[in-house]
């Protein structure tokens, strides 16, 4: 078995849609990013990465490539979940927390699971997903951006 942890974070910018495990989220802001700004994914795709021993998601999708720009990020998430198979790995289990003051993530929950699910080739039952704030402190709290951590274990 293996282990591996994700974290990413993103400003939020208006006239973007809002876009979490690959789901659209009602929002009045999205993210400001070189991609579609999924920090979900972003986060989860790291932790697959670390889990793996194969680097990080800015070596495997740099925001300096153009072919990345405004990358709908379930799709590299796929991707990714693709080359830890042909790695020899299976994603067991993967635990998620979203940080965001605002909007409220808690409705879309089972969507954003059953997504992230489907990416991953596994059934939504093995995807976890959280939704916290922190109390109007930090950048978070005070509507600058959202932040996620993934955790995953691989099996070999």
């Amino acid at each position: 078995m293996r282990i591996g942890h994700g974290y990413d974070a993103h400003r939020y910018a208006a006239g973007r849609p809002f876009i979490l495990g690959g789901v659209r989220v009602d929002s009045d802001f999205g993210m400001e990013a070189h991609s579609d700004g999924d920090v979900l994914c972003h986060a989860l795709i790291d932790a697959l990465l670390g889990a793996a021993g194969m680097r990080d998601i800015g070596k495997m999708f740099p925001d300096t490539d153009i072919k990345y720009k405004d990358a709908c990020s379930l799709s590299l998430l796929s991707e990714v979940a693709e080359q830890i198979r042909s790695a020899g790995f299976d994603v067991e289990y993967a635990d998620c927390t979203v940080i965001a003051q605002k909007p409220k993530i808690s409705p879309y929950i089972d969507k954003i699971r059953e997504s992230l699910g489907a990416a991953l080739g596994v059934g939504a039952d093995r995807v976890n997903v959280k939704a916290t704030t922190e109390e109007k402190m930090g950048f978070t709290g005070k509507l600058e951006g959202i932040c996620a951590h993934a955790v995953c274990l691989l099996s070999e």
